[in-house]
């Protein structure tokens, strides 16, 4: 297990981390959000060593992460950390042997994980003549390139195409299944949600929100309602205790409510005010605990 305990990190008057604490079991997905500048990236950095921290520690199974710790980890940064006129075979085999692959499995580790990802047509190319999807998914391939205890993405998903996007997350998925923790940061919190089981929310340095998904949704103090038709156009909503209107259409209402409010008096409420056509009264998405979580 990978646990952050109170870091701490300030660059001036800048604070990047301010005490945040976080777990990643093994076999567990957590998606790490937070708006840009919350400290994602640089708690994702000090699991390297790549950030030095002013307090806090970071631990593997309850020890420091060291060289040869950190070595058994898969890292995808954000910003391209690839050599540009190597070739994307060669790159992949390059990182597998840092993590201390022989040439031989090296190759072989290389060669799977770009065919994996639709690249076996491209692997004697320098990466600098790849489009920016496919240097997402040569960085991919360079963080899988060995059979790593944990996998810490940051923003693996940008830039890339749907079916790329469907690859990369079934590839991660099958990662968690083997038994390896996973960490990645995403701004598209409909995948997050489709992809993780645990959720931990970031904000100016401090952890907001953390939990098992399901769990967090559950334990929110609200509840969204969506009314489509006819009675999405009329104000029957004002009547409605703490209603706050999240999303308005000619043809659709979405309301945010107290969670101990009854679904059966709103939409006999909604019902009374005109014809609806479709009536949900559900637990947060995961954008909405997000938009929560940072409001707070």
């Amino acid at each position: 297990m990978l646990r952050f305990e109170s870091l701490t990190k300030r660059y001036g008057d800048v604070v990047a981390l301010d005490g945040a604490s976080l777990a990643v079991a093994s076999g567990r997905m957590v998606g790490f959000l937070g708006p840009n500048g919350s400290g994602k990236t640089t708690a994702m950095r000090s699991i390297f060593g790549l950030v030095r921290l002013d307090e806090g520690r970071v631990l593997w199974d309850g020890q420091p992460v060291e060289g040869s710790v950190a070595r058994r980890f898969g890292y995808m940064p954000e910003s391209r950390g690839l050599y540009p006129k190597m070739q994307v075979r060669e790159q992949v085999e390059y990182f597998a042997m840092l993590h201390g692959a022989d040439r031989t499995a090296a190759r072989r580790q290389a060669e799977h994980w770009l065919g994996v990802l639709g690249l076996s047509d491209r692997v004697d190319s320098r990466v600098e003549t790849l489009s920016h999807g496919n240097q997402q998914r040569v960085q991919l391939a360079v963080s899988l390139a060995f059979e790593s205890d944990l996998l810490v993405l940051d923003e693996p998903f940008s830039g890339l195409d749907p079916l790329a996007v469907r690859t990369m997350g079934d590839v991660i998925r099958q990662e968690a299944a083997r038994g390896a923790g996973v960490l990645f940061s995403s701004h598209q919190l409909d995948l997050v949600e489709d992809l993780c089981d645990d959720v931990v929310i970031i904000d100016h340095g401090r952890v907001v929100l953390s939990g098992p998904l399901e769990d967090v949704r559950s334990a929110s103090p609200h509840r969204y309602v969506e009314v489509r038709g006819e009675a999405a156009a009329e104000p029957w909503h004002r009547a409605v205790a703490g209603a706050e209107v999240v999303e308005e259409h000619q043809r659709s209402v979405r309301l945010r409510v107290d969670a101990k409010s009854e679904p059966g008096a709103i939409l006999a409420a909604a019902s009374a005010a005109g014809h609806v056509d479709g009536f949900r009264f559900e637990p947060p998405s995961l954008a909405d605990l997000f938009v929560e979580a940072v409001r707070r």
